[in-house]
C-alpha cells in the first residue's frame, strides 16, 4: 500500500488518512482502490467497532477527483469510471461499522458526496462542502441522487447547477455536519463520537446500518445507470477535457 493513505488504530477505532495533501487529498483510481481496501479490512476485524475517515493538513479533507486522472477520459472510460465509483459508494454504504467524517478543510465534489455516506461528521468553522463539478464540465448523478435524500430537490438543484460550495455554518444549520468545533478539536471530537458509537450494541448497530441501505437502494441503482448514460454523452462531447483544460491553463498563470 503507498503512501497515498495512512491507517492506524486507536483502541476499537480505526483510522484511514487521505494523505495527498500537496494535492488537496484528491483522489486517483489507485488511490480510491486503497481506501476501499482498507474499510474492507477494518469492516471484518473484530477488534474494529468504528472507523474514522479524515485527510491529512489543513486545508481539504478532500478536493474529490484528480482533474489530472480524469482530463482525457472519453465516453467509453467514463461509463467505466462510472462503475468504479459504485464500487466504491456500494463498501461506503456497506459498512456494518459506523463510520465517522473529521472534516479537516473542503469537501468538494465527490469528497462531498463521500462525507455524506458517512455517519457522522464532525467539522470546523473553515470547512466548505459542495459539489462544483459543473464549474469542471462533469454532469453530476450521484451527487444529486445524495443531496436529494437529505436535503430535498430544491437546495440540489441549486447547489448542482450553481457548483457553490456552501460554509461550515450553513453545513451545520442545515444538518450536513453534525458537530462544529474549534479546527484543532475536530480529530478529538470525531474519536469521541467514534468510541461512543463503537460501545453500542453491535447486532442493533449492523442492523440499522442494514436498514438505512436498503431504505436507499433503489435511488443509489438508478443514479449509477443514469450515470453510465449521462457520463459518456458528457466525455464524448468533449466539454469535460475542455473546462478541464481551462481550470489547468488558470492554475499555471
Amino acid at each position: 500500500m503507498s503512501d497515498d493513505i495512512l491507517l492506524k488504530n486507536i483502541g476499537p477505532v480505526a483510522v484511514i488518512t487521505l494523505n495527498r495533501p500537496a494535492k488537496l487529498n484528491a483522489w486517483t483510481t489507485p488511490m480510491r482502490n486503497q481506501i476501499i481496501a482498507a474499510l474492507e479490512r477494518f469492516d471484518t476485524d473484530a477488534s474494529v467497532a468504528a472507523i474514522i475517515m479524515t485527510g491529512a493538513g489543513d486545508r481539504a479533507f478532500s478536493a474529490g477527483q484528480d482533474l489530472s486522472e480524469a482530463h482525457d477520459f472519453d465516453g467509453a472510460r467514463a461509463v467505466a469510471w462510472v462503475k468504479e465509483w459504485e464500487r466504491y459508494y456500494d463498501v461506503l454504504r456497506s459498512l456494518s461499522k459506523p463510520l465517522v467524517m473529521a472534516l479537516n478543510g473542503t469537501a468538494a465534489g465527490s469528497a462531498f458526496q463521500v462525507a455524506l455516506l458517512g455517519d457522522i461528521r464532525v467539522g470546523h468553522p473553515g470547512v466548505r462542502m459542495g459539489q462544483p463539478e459543473i464549474n469542471s464540465g462533469i454532469a453530476s448523478t450521484t451527487g444529486p441522487w445524495i443531496m436529494n435524500a437529505m436535503l430535498g430537490m430544491s437546495r440540489t438543484i441549486e447547489l448542482t447547477l450553481t457548483g457553490r460550495l456552501m460554509e461550515a455554518e450553513e453545513c451545520h444549520r442545515i444538518g450536513l455536519i453534525h458537530h462544529l468545533v474549534p479546527a484543532e478539536q475536530v480529530f478529538d471530537k470525531a474519536l469521541e463520537v467514534a468510541r461512543s458509537l463503537a460501545a453500542k450494541p453491535p447486532v442493533a448497530m449492523r442492523l440499522d446500518k442494514q436498514r438505512f441501505r436498503e431504505m436507499t437502494e433503489a435511488g443509489f441503482r438508478d443514479c449509477i445507470e443514469a450515470g453510465m448514460r449521462i457520463q459518456r454523452e458528457a466525455y464524448d462531447s468533449g466539454e469535460p477535457a475542455r473546462m478541464m483544460e481551462a481550470f489547468f491553463q488558470q492554475r499555471r498563470k
